[in-house]
């Protein structure tokens, strides 16, 4: 037997050291760990915003797509397959307010493209503010600022975290598209002016003069390259993920008798509003790609340790869809382009930031309906709503019920607002009046719910409509009843598709990851548009906007 020749004291010696040198080693490997997570956090945020996207153009189209970008975001990114915006109304500016602040419109208070403002009596455009001025042209279409939004964005939280040497630039062809992904302390937002100019241009809330980067832009053949016949990319006979190209579903353009391709836009130039032309078809998101590309390198975005923020808004594909409806040719080639666009720009990206410096996400701001004439033709339960005949049928019940028209104020967004003082002169409850309203108007033809602004106040929904409604609805600029019409039944033209509901086909919408920090593959688990700025605060490491009501997205995170 061998015995133990080592003295106690050694051992518990040689066990502390042992001990010690293994803490060293966890606590160097931390150290290490959190190096790592503080030195690789992204350099450039890329924000991608494409106007009226469904989810399914993903699908639909992806045998044409190339192996460079949509099939790249989502082969090597987070592809989340069940994203929905929670709110209505489901339009431009709730949505790209909704992504940015990582809230719904009851918060951040942007409750639509325009609303009836209680306080003023009039309606507000949710980007207008006439304290400022427009830069890089005359006249209102540059008087713009952020004001309405009542929140502040991840944009904004960004610049805070950085104490402001972080930098964020905003594009897109509409201004909202840029406004408000921008937030409060955006650099610059540019966009587009269209008409006689072809110009991007800004406000005094951003600047007094256009850089000369951009007045160089503007001052090049930058746009005229694109005034040019629009064919489509391939041979249209392989486009057989959408309708006939001559159908009577479709709206066209002035001065063209049929909304068939080719479309020769140098001879439909000047009855469609010149330059304006550019942006009702895929050029506009290729002018769109243009600028923002030459934003990134004359910016110098990306090039330091604090982050920066390239948010772009892709708007001809809104403009595309309401002209010529979701299943059109029109439609499938617009985004066929821009899947090349997406591949011009990760290309450039990589170039200039350098592939695994930069974090990208893209979205919609909402989704679209088929057109419900090409549903009824198919035997699908659609329709239009007569509002000329609502309005006439709503006048009636008022005068004979509350003896005067006044009662009302407005009718927008698919809500009314009552005048509260006729109310109380009247010596009614309020909350008694909007329910007699309630019912009268969900007998109209065409409805399906209608809740008053009681409702909204007092309830607590977690589901259904309701819910999404209640989402959208603000205590201080919403309306005190709102009407749902039955689903794919709209207020619209009987051409070209639109967007506004609470129901699914206007909320489920894409929402890719790429690139730094970014996990890959497929999350079927229901995401939410909120979802995304709380996503990215937890990547970056900052602090969530302040109004932010949704959760990170913890699949698509490493």
């Amino acid at each position: 037997m061998i015995k133990n020749t080592w003295p106690l004291a050694v051992l518990l010696v040689l066990i502390f050291s042992l001990t010690a040198s293994a803490q060293r080693r966890k606590k160097d490997k931390v150290k290490e760990e959190t190096q790592v997570e503080v030195t690789t956090k992204p350099k450039l945020v890329v924000g991608i915003i494409v106007d009226q996207m469904r989810y399914d153009y993903i699908t639909r189209f992806w045998n044409h797509y190339g192996e460079n970008g949509f099939k790249k975001l989502v082969t090597q990114g987070a592809n989340c397959k069940n994203n929905h915006f929670n709110y209505a109304p489901t339009s431009t500016g709730p949505g790209h307010t909704s992504v940015y602040t990582g809230t719904y419109p009851a918060v951040h208070g942007v409750i639509g493209n325009n609303w009836y403002d209680k306080e003023s009596d009039k309606t507000v455009y949710c980007a207008s503010d006439d304290n400022y001025e427009s830069v890089g042209t005359s006249g209102y279409k540059g008087k713009m600022s952020p004001h309405r939004m009542l929140t502040t964005t991840i944009t904004d939280q960004m610049r805070l975290h950085t104490q402001m040497r972080g930098k964020t630039i905003a594009v897109s062809i509409k201004d909202r598209g840029a406004v408000l992904p921008g937030g409060h302390t955006a650099n610059a937002a540019y966009w587009y002016e269209g008409g006689e100019t072809g110009n991007f241009i800004t406000s005094t809330y951003y600047m007094q003069t256009l850089p000369k980067w951009v007045q160089d832009f503007n001052a090049s053949d930058a746009v005229e390259v694109y005034k040019k016949p629009w064919e489509t990319l391939k041979p249209i006979a392989s486009y057989k993920e959408s309708v006939a190209d001559a159908n009577n579903y479709e709206g066209g353009f002035n001065g063209k008798a049929t909304a068939t391709f080719p479309y020769d836009l140098p001879a439909l130039w000047d009855n469609n509003g010149k330059y304006t032309l550019l942006a009702e078809t895929p050029y506009g998101n290729s002018l769109t790609t243009d600028f923002a590309l030459a934003a990134l390198k004359n910016e110098s975005l990306g090039k330091d340790n604090d982050t920066d923020f390239l948010a772009i808004s892709y708007s001809s594909t809104d403009k595309v869809g309401h002209n010529f409806g979701v299943d059109s040719k029109e439609v499938q080639d617009t985004y066929l382009r821009l899947d090349l666009e997406l591949e011009k720009l990760l290309t450039d990206l990589d170039k200039e930031v350098g592939a695994g410096n930069y974090t990208l996400f893209l979205t919609a701001d909402h989704a679209a309906i088929p057109v419900p004439t090409y549903l009824k033709n198919v035997k699908v339960a659609a329709g239009y709503l007569n509002m000329k005949q609502f309005d006439e049928q709503l006048e009636e019940y008022l005068k004979y019920r509350f003896g005067t028209t006044d009662v009302v104020k407005n009718i927008s967004n698919n809500q009314i607002f009552l005048d509260h003082k006729v109310v109380s002169n009247l010596d009614m409850e309020l909350a008694a009046v909007q329910e007699e309203i309630a019912m009268e108007v969900l007998s109209y033809e065409g409805m399906d719910k209608v809740y008053t602004g009681t409702q909204m106040w007092s309830g607590n929904y977690t589901r259904g409509l309701p819910y999404i409604l209640q989402n959208g609805w603000h205590q201080k600029r919403s309306g005190d009843v709102l009407f749902v019409p039955k689903p794919a039944h709209i207020s619209y033209n009987p051409t070209g598709s639109t967007h506004g509901s609470p129901f699914i086909y206007d909320t489920h919408t894409p929402l890719l990851f790429y690139g730094n920090g970014i996990k890959p593959g497929a999350v079927t688990a229901r995401t939410e548009i909120t979802d995304i700025a709380p996503t990215l605060a937890v990547l970056l490491g900052i602090a969530f906007p302040n109004g932010a009501t949704g959760t990170p997205i913890s699949t698509v995170l490493k």
